[in-house]
């Protein structure tokens, strides 16, 4: 079973790529359902145990995991992890694991992104900047959270951004999720905050050397805008929800909400699926309830 998962993991990451949380995610799941398979079957367990493996032996490690009160979309994750697996060590060790064909995911609610307005978003961009500890790490700052919400990256494309990019021009191109490239087009105001960090920063970029940095010259940590945001939000009245990623949210239902179409926008966000930014359309359904309820006299 170690073997198996350990080969299977580094076939994920050379062909498809996957985050290396992805990967951990993984190998948690492997490791807890190995761990329940030894003392299921009352020893080690190897090809013919894992084949010989029925529904009701994965249904007992999944009632297993909820014994440690595991939510749904922790289920459906571990649920996903096994049949990934299986489903390799069908076509590549020829184990034929049919038991997993009948095991269920539990159904998920859909959760719907929860965006901030354009003012707020705004005010807490202008707040980050005004709380920073230096001009330089201000307009850093400012900086990071316009490519969040003027241009839709995720803090991770923005922070993995190199002094390549420089001189800039309409477009930066993004690496993404699983190494995917993407061209996204730059806003003036963006581009503007970009350039005022790199002529305020101490750090000359270079071109193999991450754009923004922290205050000793390293990379700039993603948890360090995080905290910024968070020490934010309480003066302007902001719930939790308002993270970094809300401002990406907000850059697609504001796009959406102005007419930009599905595939435009899912090719801005990078999303590999158009499943994936359909969910944006049931913000926008949202935003319009709200509005009715709010206005109308008969609401």
């Amino acid at each position: 079973m170690e073997a198996l998962t350990t080969i299977w993991l580094a076939s994920l990451g050379n062909a498809r790529r996957l985050s290396p949380h992805t990967l951990r995610a993984y190998r948690a799941t492997l490791d807890q359902f190995g761990d329940f398979l030894c003392s299921h079957v009352g020893g080690p367990v190897g090809v013919a145990q894992l084949a010989a493996l029925a529904p009701a032996d994965f249904r007992a490690f999944l009632a297993w995991r909820r014994r440690d009160g595991l939510a749904n979309v922790s289920v459906a994750r571990d649920i996903s992890a096994l049949r990934t697996f299986f489903a390799w060590a069908r076509r590549t060790q020829g184990l034929a694991a049919d038991g997993i064909t009948g095991l269920k995911s539990p159904k998920l609610p859909r959760r719907v992104p929860r965006p901030v307005s354009p003012a707020d978003a705004g005010d807490l961009i202008a707040a980050v900047g005004d709380d920073a500890r230096s001009p330089w790490t201000a307009a850093r700052d400012t900086a990071v959270l316009l490519l969040l919400y003027g241009a839709g990256l995720r803090i991770a494309e923005a922070l993995a951004l190199t002094g390549a990019v420089l001189p800039l021009g309409n477009t930066i191109t993004v690496i993404g999720k699983r190494n995917k490239t993407r061209a996204v087009p730059l806003l003036p105001v963006v581009a503007e905050a970009i350039m005022a960090y790199v002529a305020l920063t101490p750090f000359a970029p270079t071109r193999d050397a991450a754009l923004f940095r922290g205050v000793r010259g390293g990379p700039l940590d993603a948890g360090i805008v995080r905290s910024a945001i968070r020490a934010a939000r309480p003066a302007l009245g902001l719930p939790d929800t308002a993270t970094p990623h809300a401002l990406r949210h907000s850059f697609a239902t504001h796009l959406l909400a102005r007419g930009a179409d599905l595939r435009s926008i899912q090719e801005l966000l990078g999303h590999a699926s158009l499943s994936s930014t359909q969910i944006y359309t049931a913000v926008d359904a949202a935003q319009l309830l709200d509005a009715y309820r709010n206005a109308h006299p008969r609401a």
